[in-house]
C-alpha cells in the first residue's frame, strides 16, 4: 500500500495543493470549513506529512525500535548500530517500546512523520498489519534479532533454535533431567524458536517435556524472579533452568538465592545473549552468545544498501550462536 501524498489529499478534499500546504504549515488565510475538510481527509487517508518533504533533503538519520534500552544486550546492539551507522554518515534515533503495542505503533508513526531514512526494528511489533504497511511504505525497513517469515524484509537473526538446543543439551550432558525454561511471550517467532530448541534437546535425550516447568514472562527481572521461586517450590523442583534472555537469567539467579539455593551447587542456570551483564553478575553466567558486533554491522549494511537501491533483493542472514561456559552450571554430583 503506497503512502498517500499531499497530492492525494488535495484531490480527495477537492482543494488546491497549496491549500493543503497552508493547513499543514498553519500559514495563510484558510476558512474553518475548508481547514476541517482537509484535516478530515488527511485522517481518512492516514496521511502523515514528512519533515523531509518540507526541507527537500534527507536528514541522514536511522530509527531504531528496541524493547528496552536498559537491557544490556539491547544497549550494546544500539551502540554497535550507532558506531557502524556513523561510518555511513547516519545518526541514530532510539525508541524504547517495552514490547507495548500502543508504544510501537506510536513510535512508528512518529518516525514516519519525521521521514527518517530507514528503520531498524529490534522489538516484537506484534501488530504485523502495521509492520506490513510500514514495509510497503517508502521507508526502508530491516529487522534485527526479530523476524516475520511471511514478509519480504532484510533480516539479521541468530540461529535461536540452535542456541537453545545447545544450551539445553549442555545441561543434559551435565546430568540434569528436570530442566525448566524461563521464557518471554512465545508469540514472538524468536522466542518460539528458542522454546522449540529446548523441546528438541529434551526429546533427543529421551526426556519428557513437562509444561509445568516452562514459565511465560514479560521481559522483566522481577517476573523471572517470581517464576523461579514458584518453580523451586514445586514438589519436584528443577535442578537446572534455561532462561531465554539474560535479564530473565539474572532474575532466575536472584529467585534461586531468595529460595535458599546455591548456584551452581543446588541449581544450574544458563542464559541467552552474552551481554556485559553475563560477566558482571556473580557467579558469571554461562550463556548463549549472540555475535552482537557482526549483527549490528550487517544490519546497517543491508539497510544502507536498501536506502541506496530500494529494489535490491531482500536478504535473511542467520548467524551462528556460541555457548560460553562460565560458572553458573555444574554437574549433578557437584
Amino acid at each position: 500500500m503506497k503512502q498517500p501524498t499531499i497530492y492525494d489529499v488535495a484531490k480527495e478534499a477537492g482543494v488546491a495543493i497549496s491549500t493543503v500546504s497552508k493547513v499543514l504549515n498553519n500559514t495563510g488565510s484558510i476558512g474553518a470549513k475548508t481547514r476541517k475538510k482537509v484535516e478530515e481527509t488527511m485522517q481518512k487517508l492516514n496521511y502523515q506529512p514528512s519533515v523531509a518533504a518540507s526541507v527537500k533533503k534527507r536528514i541522514q538519520t536511522i530509527g531504531l525500535l528496541i524493547p528496552n534500552i536498559a537491557d544490556p544486550f539491547m544497549a550494546e546492539i544500539a551502540r554497535t548500530i550507532e558506531d557502524h551507522g556513523r561510518k555511513f554518515g547516519f545518526s541514530l534515533m532510539i525508541c524504547s517500546t517495552d514490547n507495548d503495542l500502543d508504544k510501537e505503533i506510536e513510535y512508528v508513526s512518529i518516525l514516519k512523520q519525521k521521514y527518517i531514512d530507514g528503520i531498524i526494528i529490534a522489538t516484537g511489533l506484534k501488530n504485523t498489519v502495521a509492520l506490513k504497511e510500514l514495509i510497503n511504505s517508502e521507508i526502508p525497513v530491516a529487522l534485527l534479532a526479530r523476524e516475520v517469515p511471511s514478509l519480504a524484509v532484510n533480516t539479521v537473526v541468530v540461529n535461536d533454535f540452535l542456541g537453545a538446543f545447545e544450551a539445553t543439551s549442555y545441561l543434559i550432558k551435565l546430568g540434569h533431567q528436570k530442566i525448566a525454561m524461563v521464557t518471554e511471550d512465545i508469540y514472538f517467532p524468536v522466542t518460539k524458536s528458542r522454546l522449540d530448541g529446548y523441546k528438541q534437546a529434551l526429546e533427543q535425550a529421551g526426556i519428557n517435556y513437562n509444561e509445568n516447568l516452562v514459565t511465560i514472562n514479560n521481559t522483566s527481572f522481577t517476573d523471572a524472579l517470581d517464576s523461579t521461586v514458584k518453580l523451586l517450590n514445586l514438589p519436584e523442583p528443577p535442578t537446572a533452568i534455561f532462561a531465554s534472555t539474560e535479564p530473565l537469567a539474572i532474575g532466575a539467579m536472584q529467585g534461586a538465592r531468595e529460595s535458599g539455593f546455591d548456584i551452581p551447587k543446588d541449581i544450574s542456570i544458563v542464559g541467552f545473549d552474552n551481554s556485559i551483564l553475563a560477566e558482571m553478575c556473580y557467579p558469571q553466567l554461562t550463556t548463549v552468545s549472540q555475535p552482537i558486533q557482526e549483527m549490528g554491522k550487517k544490519i546497517i549494511e543491508l539497510l544502507v544498501e536498501e536506502i541506496k537501491d530500494p529494489k535490491k533483493l531482500k536478504q535473511r542472514i542467520v548467524m551462528s550462536p556460541e555457548l560460553v561456559i562460565r560458572r553458573t552450571a555444574s554437574e549433578m554430583n557437584n
